[in-house]
């Protein structure tokens, strides 16, 4: 008994032993877990900082704008102003951290409110406070050789507006940290959606195929990040120290390119291919399409400088050149790069490859499957058919066509489409001519004002506040402003933002404003869905499959929605 006793007690004090040993090892192994995130941490932090270039004469710092009243500003030669199309104009010259100072002093308030924007859109995506902070970071991981692969001269051009900045997002990172990252935001979002925020249209004519033979390259920028975000377009006019002068439509703080021609009559447009999530960054492409617009004479020295940058997703930067009078396609990846030259008298881009080293890969194949590119550039080439000899006027009728193939009625705001009705801008370009029309609010459906590169870039100055495009040259609002159908989409985009604030909405009238557009009935079913009425829910599904849907992943969402909806009613 006495032995039974004693084991007993041992095998306790083993017991306890033990498990004061696992504990001692568990504290052990959380106290290393801990310091190596700490120290992962740190490191993320000190690879994301990003400090400013050396600025060898930083005086431009202590200039002051000069207020002339109704929004017109000057700084020297330089200015601001809202025209009465509701664009901002705005004219820089000067070395790069002169001009990225002057243009930030001069489009301040256009600065802050577009960073206020752009930051609201993002909550409204991610609402979790913590999660925005342990994003910084992350983006600060992604982003970290972003610098290394940006020219000495953009930098400074970035650090001189970023002094201008707002103070209230420094919990983001410094100003010139925030400022530099923006201009990769359309490559981060772009590669980590796997897709370009809803895809772009352009093309052009030359020779035959235009009514005077000139040359007409026409565009839809279709980048959406919210309403807001392009409440306030820039058409920026800059004169560098450097390089030729050239016109751009821009956004405050934002000095890469996505639509522009320079004073040799050499135009850049961008438009986004699928790529693949990359470990790294690499140089943003607005600012390799930025370098060709200021560096390129023709096409060769397009070429070229594309050639030498790094990227790391894939775009199509669509050059025209009226120096070699016809426009081609350079096509690049992050690792590969060709050249698209239809050798004829058009061209058509849309969000897939077309050169013999890409049309083949595998993206771009899933590419053309898969998403609503290939379908609208069907479409587009329906059109140019139609108009048989292209003009400046068939060309906006074309960037603001609505239908599908055969003029199917595929619903307002289809993505295969050509005109999405979200588009941040819509433009024109004659490049012999220097001549560019950039269209007005709402989307592309405003009136279309154009401007002579020739005479802007002849302006000493602006002293007085009076328009600067011409006017005998504007193209007429769209008539579908006017119509009973207009006034319904809107009212389909007020039940979409009232979802989205959560509000409760009549399903029924929301696929009425719309009911040839297959996400109005998945915005019906969805909203059923959520509150539990399956039945409905299940009818909508059921009917967005019977309209043109955009691309096949919404479509295997609509039917994983009916599977889903099916196995609980069983």
């Amino acid at each position: 008994m006495y032995h039974k006793e004693v084991t007993k007690i041992w095998l306790k004090k083993k017991e306890k032993q033990k498990k004061k040993k696992i504990a001692k090892w568990l504290l052990y192994s959380i106290g290393v877990l801990m310091l190596i995130l700490l120290g992962v941490f740190a490191y993320v932090v000190y690879v994301s900082k990003t400090d400013p270039p050396v600025v060898a004469d930083a005086g431009s710092l202590k200039w002051q704008r000069k207020d002339h009243g109704n929004g017109f500003y000057t700084l020297g030669n330089n200015w601001l102003k809202k025209s009465k199309s509701g664009l901002f104009e705005l004219y820089v010259e000067g070395d790069p951290f002169e001009r990225g100072v002057v243009n930030g002093k001069l489009s301040k308030e256009l600065l802050v409110s577009q960073e206020d924007y752009f930051s609201a859109q993002i909550s409204r995506m991610i609402p979790s406070k913590f999660y925005l902070h342990f994003l910084k970071y992350v983006i600060g991981w992604f982003n970290r050789d972003l610098e290394k692969n940006i020219t000495e001269e953009y930098k400074q051009e970035i650090y001189g507006i970023s002094e201008s900045a707002s103070d209230a997002y420094s919990y983001i990172g410094t100003n010139y940290q925030r400022i530099l990252n923006y201009h990769a935001a359309h490559d981060i979002g772009h590669a980590l959606q796997n897709m370009a925020l809803v895809g772009c249209t352009s093309f052009g004519t030359w020779g035959a195929a235009s009514a005077d033979s000139t040359m007409i390259i026409g565009r839809n920028f279709d980048f959406y990040v919210g309403d807001d975000f392009a409440k306030n377009k820039i058409i920026l006019f800059e004169n560098p120290s450097h390089g030729y002068k050239f016109m751009s439509v821009t956004w405050g703080g934002f000095i890469g390119v996505v639509s522009g021609m320079n004073e040799k009559g050499l135009t850049v447009t961008i438009n986004a291919a699928k790529s693949s999530i990359p470990s790294g960054s690499a140089t943003p492409v607005s600012l390799v399409a930025r370098e060709i617009l200021q560096y390129a004479a023709n096409i060769d020295e397009a070429i070229a400088i594309a050639h030498k940058r790094t990227m790391f997703v894939s775009e199509s930067f669509l050059v025209a050149s009226a120096a070699d009078n016809k426009a081609v396609i350079i096509e690049k990846t992050p690792d590969t790069l060709d050249v698209y030259d239809p050798k004829s008298d058009h061209i058509l881009c849309a969000n897939h490859f077309q050169s013999k080293a890409l049309v083949g890969s595998e993206p771009n194949i899933e590419q053309m499957k898969e998403s609503a590119s290939a379908y609208r550039y069907k479409r587009l080439q329906e059109l140019l058919q139609e108009k048989e000899k292209n003009t400046v006027q068939n060309t906006v009728s074309i960037l603001r066509d609505r239908k599908g193939l055969h003029d199917a009625n595929i619903g307002m705001g289809n993505e295969k489409a050509l005109n999405q009705l979200i588009a941040h801008h819509s433009i024109i370009f004659e490049p012999e001519k220097l001549l560019v029309w950039v269209s007005t609010s709402p989307w592309q459906l405003g009136e279309f004002v154009a401007y002579d590169l020739n005479k802007i870039f002849a302006m000493n100055g602006l002293q007085e506040n009076h328009e600067i495009y011409d006017s005998t040259l504007t193209i007429a609002p769209d008539t579908f402003l006017l119509t009973q159908q207009f006034k319904n989409f809107e009212k389909y985009r007020e039940y979409k933002h009232r979802i989205a604030e959560g509000e409760e909405i009549n399903t029924d009238s929301l696929v009425a404003s719309n009911p040839q557009f297959y996400h109005a009935y998945v915005l019906a079913g969805d909203y059923c869905f959520k509150s539990g009425q399956f039945d409905r829910a299940i009818k909508y599904y059921e009917q967005a499959l019977t309209k043109e849907v955009a691309t096949k992943q919404e479509e295997a969402y609509i039917r994983q929605q009916i599977t889903d909806i099916e196995k609980k009613l069983q």
